[in-house]
């Protein structure tokens, strides 16, 4: 190809490149980081937009923002953004929510499906389950501070205590796939997420708990624009299914 013809070609494919790209930063719980992968192709082949996601715990996420953790868009729990806020991290009137999501059980692929029917079954598949995984309360993960507290009002911490598998950050379905757990709780869209791990269900109605996930633009947002453009397609129909295949469902008012 001649210099010309090179030259050519470049004006060619920059005429038909977006001239205002911009690159996203996002910030995101780790429940909502499956919604996000699936979503942000989408999004990247309708606007020509980058984004780059980065995923944390709940108390992760808003210890790296008070940091200041540079970002455009945040998902996070409600009372988060709220705080977030408060302190002009993100824009108050952004604020939406998205989804919400329970917790479930899960085990390894292959192996025998407990029983999790009622609150007596559940409570004894945890006493008689050699080892139990879930997020370290510690980390700020808010499956891990709920499970701790729904096992002291079942009556079974101290029985837990010796056997469970902490999980500072991530999958906990993980643990179940390498052998280090054999039974594990996390927002069921974490559960699904790893392959390997089969979810049993959701926990008992009774002792249910749902994580509502919203999301906001920050205050000091590089693209808010792009930000705003991608909070909306997390709205669309196009997420509402994304959200039903990995186990979630619409925020309720």
């Amino acid at each position: 190809m001649s210099i010309r013809s090179a030259f050519l070609a470049f004006l060619a494919l920059a005429a038909i490149a977006p001239c205002s790209a911009a690159e996203v930063s996002m910030l995101t719980t780790g429940a909502f980081k499956p919604v996000a992968l699936g979503m942000i192709p989408v999004f990247e082949k309708q606007t020509g937009h980058k984004v780059v996601l980065a995923n944390d715990t709940a108390g992760g996420v808003a210890r790296r923002i008070a940091d200041g953790e540079a970002f455009d868009l945040v998902v996070l729990t409600p009372s988060g953004l709220r705080d977030l806020a408060a302190k002009g991290k993100v824009v108050p009137t952004s604020i939406v929510d998205l989804v919400r999501v329970g917790i479930g059980v899960g085990i390894k692929t292959g192996e025998a499906v407990p029983d999790i029917s009622s609150v007596d079954a559940f409570r004894k598949m945890l006493i008689d389950a050699p080892s139990v995984a879930y997020i370290d309360p510690a980390s700020g993960g808010s499956s891990g501070i709920y499970l701790a507290g729904l096992f002291q009002r079942l009556g079974i911490a101290d029985t837990i205590a010796p056997k469970a598998v902490l999980v500072r950050g991530g999958l906990v379905a993980e643990r179940l796939v390498d052998g280090k757990a054999t039974v594990g709780m996390q927002q069921i869209s974490e559960i699904l997420a790893v392959k390997g791990a089969t979810l049993v269900g959701p926990l008992p109605a009774e002792v249910q708990n749902y994580t509502i996930y919203s999301g906001a633009i920050g205050t000091a947002a590089r693209a808010p624009d792009a930000a705003n453009q991608l909070l909306s397609l997390f709205q669309g129909e196009q997420a509402k299914a994304e959200f039903k295949s990995h186990g979630m469902e619409e925020a309720k008012p």
